[in-house]
């Protein structure tokens, strides 16, 4: 019997790993690519959104949610989803009622009950039918408040909603402001549901963390 074996040549064995290097390579930028449309979803949401809001205001000289005489104007609207026209989304049912109020309008997509929605800390727990979702699977929310971390002013605010990366909410902010989450017109919730203490080190976003953050939520200041 022939007792001689025919080894790998270093030849094969470079060719395999470099193959095994370009599939490596191939899963980790498609990830990139999916994280990366993720945020530009996330932005083109948020920019939609905005619009609506003041394409609503233009329209019908009112805020939506606040918006008191909606169900007379407003097909889809029923008589107890009306707000109190005082110019502010300033309580939990307007907040529900905004996008009741931009989808029976026409300016979003979505079918929401317009059930009440809260503000603070648990209006980051908003739920699919009363909140748009966002791209990664949180629900997002408006009304007037101040839930930027950077500032105690009230203002009319967007937030994303949870369950975002940090390094995805970090690439969002560096592509709609200044990268920084405690200053300008983009910055991290303060809530405790939106992870301040774990999403935020330093004054800047956690991306080098050992164990990056996953549930992160920033906020639109003045709308």
């Amino acid at each position: 019997m022939d007792r001689n074996q025919r080894g790998f040549t270093l030849v094969e064995i470079a060719i395999v790993l470099v193959i095994i290097g370009l599939l490596l390579g191939g899963v980790l930028k498609g990830q990139e690519m999916i994280t990366n449309a993720k945020v530009r979803n996330l932005a083109d949401q948020a920019s939609g959104i905005k619009a609506a809001f003041f394409a609503f205001q233009d329209r019908y000289k009112a805020l939506p949610g606040d918006y008191r005489v909606a169900s007379a104007n407003i097909s889809g609207v029923p008589a107890n989803m009306n707000g109190n026209g005082n110019g502010q989304i300033q309580n939990g049912n307007e907040r529900g009622r905004v996008w009741l109020h931009l989808a029976a309008a026409g300016f979003i997509t979505g079918n929401y009950t317009g059930g009440a929605v809260s503000g603070g800390n648990n209006g980051w727990n908003c739920i699919s039918t009363r909140c748009p979702p966002n791209a990664f699977g949180g629900n997002m929310n408006l009304g007037f408040g101040s839930e930027a971390a950077g500032t105690s002013g009230q203002s009319h605010e967007l937030w994303t909603g949870r369950n975002i990366p940090v390094a995805a909410i970090a690439e969002l902010d560096r592509k709609i402001d200044d990268g920084i989450p405690g200053t300008g017109i983009f910055q991290n919730g303060k809530s405790p549901n939106a992870k301040p203490g774990t999403c935020v080190a330093g004054g800047v976003w956690a991306v080098t963390s050992a164990n990056p953050e996953g549930s992160c939520g920033g906020v639109y200041r003045q709308l």
